[in-house]
């Protein structure tokens, strides 16, 4: 395990499985992160963000579920996939995902969100290996030239964050919503507060006491946790427009697939560089950088990391079967 600090946030690093629980917990964990040439070093891309124990998976690469299940991620806990674009190395597992989900007898619904044109590519290999599907598929499709919130519950809000890709690209803001106050209880006790009253407190409200004596929300609470954020960057070029849109979060990964002397070829490819990955991140002044999306050509990428740093030193490594913890 490997820690680091960020301002007021604790981020830890586990290769293998995360060990700590947290009720509350804001986490990412690599499957892939490899680029679209196959390596017997990487997989290709996929994530799976646990937000307070709900499973967002980010991207599909060929063996997400073999990783998925080597990191003893639950099934059930998996309603929404985000897909950033149409490229194989980020959507060749959901065929066998959606097969798998399928001999599990899943009878939840599942949701896919992606650019146009994932549903007309998936229907017919659903419809020919999955002839009697247990559970629905719901397709969404998203405009990628425009920023839009896609999902919303009541704990989080996804918005698309539009790259510039060889195809039309999205990354995904993924941001908590403010949560409630945290209840004193020796102040409740104490005061003798009846229960009917503590989802007020909780939202802010005051107590009044039988004699008129008003009692102010911040002795009965402490303040809530910190809502936190993290934003997906891969694939694209260099993009500074997406500066604003990632401004401060708290975690972000963003593709650096070229070493700074690939330059030209990133950009032939409409792909990133390490300098320019870790200069978005400086720019946003995010509190944490995660690079991936390696090209098959480094052996080593710790020469890309060591790039990435020179100019934002909060930067790691996205390696398989690593879990990202940030907490308050």
């Amino acid at each position: 395990m490997s820690a680091y600090f960020a301002g007021t946030f604790f981020i830890a690093i586990f290769v293998g499985r995360t060990i700590l629980i947290n009720m509350e917990k804001f986490e990412l964990t690599i499957l892939g992160c490899g680029s679209a040439k196959p390596t017997t070093r990487h997989f290709p891309s996929s994530q799976v963000l646990n937000v307070r124990d709900k499973l967002f998976m980010i991207d599909c690469g060929e063996g997400t579920q073999l990783q998925y299940c080597r990191n003893k991620l639950s099934f059930n806990r998996l309603n929404h996939i985000f897909i950033s674009h149409l490229h194989g190395d980020h959507l060749f597992g959901l065929p066998g995902l959606i097969s798998t989900f399928n001999l599990l007898s899943r009878t939840a619904e599942l949701h896919v969100h992606s650019p146009k044109g994932l549903q007309q590519m998936m229907q017919p290999i659903m419809d020919y290996c999955n002839y009697d599907m247990s559970y629905q598929v719901f397709f969404h499709e998203f405009d990628t030239n425009q920023s839009a919130m896609i999902f919303e519950d009541r704990t989080l809000t996804v918005t698309t964050i539009p790259l510039k890709h060889r195809v039309p690209t999205c990354g995904f803001l993924f941001k908590e919503k403010e949560g409630l106050r945290h209840i004193r209880r020796d102040m409740i006790d104490a005061y003798e507060i009846p229960i009917a009253y503590i989802n007020n407190i909780k939202a802010g409200a005051d107590f009044v006491l039988p004699d008129g004596e008003v009692i102010a929300n911040d002795r009965l609470t402490t303040p809530a946790s910190k809502a936190h954020s993290y934003a997906y960057c891969s694939d694209t070029m260099y993009h500074p427009q997406i500066v604003e849109q990632v401004r401060g979060v708290d975690l972000l990964y963003h593709e650096a697939t070229y070493a700074a002397e690939h330059e030209t070829k990133a950009q032939l490819h409409f792909h990133s560089t390490t300098l320019q990955a870790a200069q978005i991140a400086k720019d946003a002044q995010v509190s944490q950088l995660v690079i991936g999306h390696f090209s098959a050509r480094y052996d080593d990428e710790n020469k890309l990391l060591e790039e990435a740093k020179s100019i934002f030193p909060n930067t790691i490594l996205a390696q398989e079967d690593q879990t990202v913890l940030v907490e308050d």
